[in-house]
């Protein structure tokens, strides 16, 4: 079973987060910042993966230690969950478009944190929510994940459209990047032998 329970407690933020990446897509989130939720969402419901998070962070400054600590959260529970590695593709990709909106996610399991992120939001906020901290999301996860991610908005005149085309590719991203690959059985997906 690919599964990982992960609980992070700071003085900013204390998260509880389980994942499943052999899930349904189901989720159930509650970090106090409701766009967030919306994207966390389609994670799952894209990348087939049960997603459980629950957190409470210092919202009265504003959100960044809670999206940031959510990113490092998902980040350690999936390099957790993924285990060793044998078998998987290891390279997943996926175009997502909504409307005006196209976005390329690309993700590399490689056991180490880098990340190309080229997205112009439209606008600064997306109601409540500071778009900045889309980023941050990501920086966290790929530093904890430990993986390559190249995350390139293509399109998108609407930065709600620009935003949800980013999570899903993810998702479906990381859906294909830890597939089993029915030719590797066994086998690290790399000429040095290790990721």
């Amino acid at each position: 079973m690919r599964h990982a329970e992960v609980t992070r407690n700071t003085l900013e933020t204390r998260i509880s987060l389980k994942i499943d990446l052999d899930g349904t897509g189901k989720a159930s989130l509650d970090t106090g910042v409701p766009f967030l939720d919306h994207m966390l969402e389609q994670v799952a419901r894209h990348g087939m993966i049960d997603l459980h998070v629950s957190a409470k962070g210092d919202l009265h400054i504003d959100a960044h230690h809670t999206v940031e600590d959510i990113g490092i959260t998902v980040g350690q529970a999936f390099a957790q969950a993924i285990g060793d590695k044998k078998g998987l593709r290891r390279y997943g990709h996926s175009y997502v478009p909504l409307d005006e909106a196209l976005s390329r996610v690309v993700v590399d399991l490689s056991g180490r944190p880098g990340m190309e992120f080229n997205v112009e939001f439209r606008r600064a906020r997306i109601g409540e929510f500071d778009v900045d901290l889309i980023n941050e999301f990501f920086q966290g996860f790929v530093n904890h994940a430990m993986v390559t991610l190249h995350v390139d908005n293509l399109s998108g005149r609407n930065a709600h459209h620009q935003a949800e085309t980013i999570f899903k590719a993810f998702g479906r991203a990381l859906r294909m990047a830890a597939e089993p690959d029915p030719r590797a059985a066994g086998t690290i997906p790399s000429t040095k032998g290790s990721l």
